[in-house]
């Protein structure tokens, strides 16, 4: 018997004993497959999902008996259109492309962001696209800030992503990002293990919340590649992938990401502020701005390497994606001006 639809009205379900001990995202995307499990686990962290009357969690199990209410958003009716957006492929098969996404570029249409995503380019660069993220998010498997760059993964066929997002899941996909920070970390090496939840008051930040029921566990691994006179070049290895991970972990040891509006406030560096000495006065707005002189004007993050298994083979497979010009050119003016003699 079919179930009503969770989007028009709150749906009761009562768990069966065949599904006893299975997590709850994956119950509930058996029972409405129409709803990806992405729609619905992001339903059960905005509390749209309760078990026994009580506030419930993606990955607990359920028992035999539980009565789970259900209250979804309404799906979107159609996807998005296909548009000549050019991508830089690094590879390709029958079950997987790996993307190297430019900075600016958002990932999947969504609030203020309907057109020129890369949603949209999948769609016209590629005849097949996994559906099982939902419409809006043809082949895509996991996704990056709008103003990082870099390895991005798409599945081809829903099983793909599938076995994919399983290893996302299970933290078995080992990432690499590399980031320009303003100031230096203290230590060569070390690792940042601070939960993230959201930030009390502006809904389009995270805040590290150490007691907050919606808070979850984060580790990054950094190490220091190379410093200079008030910035640094940094390697990360996330061990965790909560949103914004990266860029509030670094922030919160004092060492923000170069041009990270959110966390860093600074929104640009100019060639002419690197060529002054590091504390003399500041420049007059006129030439802090020159576009002429302009080196970076977004966060300077970017997913570096990615390895995962493939999702037909199980072959381990390690993609790269180059510096865009932005941070080649920043680091270039930092080895030029700010280097440590």
């Amino acid at each position: 018997m079919s179930l009503p639809d969770p989007a028009l009205a709150p749906v009761d379900v009562v768990v069966a004993a065949e599904h006893a001990g299975a997590r709850l995202d994956w119950f509930l995307a058996q029972t409405f497959p129409s709803y990806s499990r992405t729609h619905i686990r992001k339903s059960i962290n905005e509390q749209s999902v309760r078990v026994n009357g009580k506030r419930a969690k993606a990955a607990q199990h359920v028992v035999a008996g539980d009565v789970v209410t259900v209250s979804l958003p309404e799906l979107p009716k159609e996807g998005p259109q296909p548009a000549a957006i050019p991508l830089e492929i690094l590879y390709e098969d029958d079950a997987i492309a790996v993307i190297n996404k430019p900075p600016g570029m958002v990932v999947h249409p969504g609030r203020g962001h309907w057109e020129g995503t890369l949603a949209s380019a999948l769609r016209y660069h590629f005849d097949e696209l996994s559906e099982y993220g939902g419409p809006t998010r043809p082949g895509i498997i996991h996704r990056l800030d709008r103003d990082t760059s870099g390895v991005i993964v798409i599945a081809k066929s829903d099983k793909a992503h599938k076995l994919v997002s399983e290893q996302f899941e299970n933290r078995l996909v080992t990432k690499e990002y590399f980031a320009i920070t303003v100031g230096a970390p203290n230590h060569d090496r070390d690792l940042v293990d601070l939960p993230i939840g959201p930030h009390p008051y502006q809904r389009e930040k995270m805040a590290i919340r150490r007691d907050h029921p919606q808070a979850r566990p984060a580790q990054s691994f950094y190490e220091v590649e190379r410093r200079f006179d008030g910035f640094a070049a940094v390697r990360i290895l996330p061990k965790t992938g909560r949103t914004h991970q990266i860029r509030l972990h670094l922030a919160s040891i004092g060492c923000p990401v170069l041009c990270d509006r959110l966390y860093g406030g600074r929104a640009r560096l100019t060639l002419a502020e690197l060529r002054r000495p590091p504390h003399s006065a500041a420049l007059s707005p006129a030439a802090a701005n020159d576009p002429a002189d302009l080196l970076i004007e977004r966060q300077a993050l970017h997913a570096r390497r990615l390895t995962i298994r493939h999702p037909v083979d199980d072959r381990e497979l390690t993609f790269a994606a180059p510096l865009p010009e932005d941070m080649t050119r920043t680091l270039a003016a930092l080895g030029e001006f700010r280097a440590l003699r």
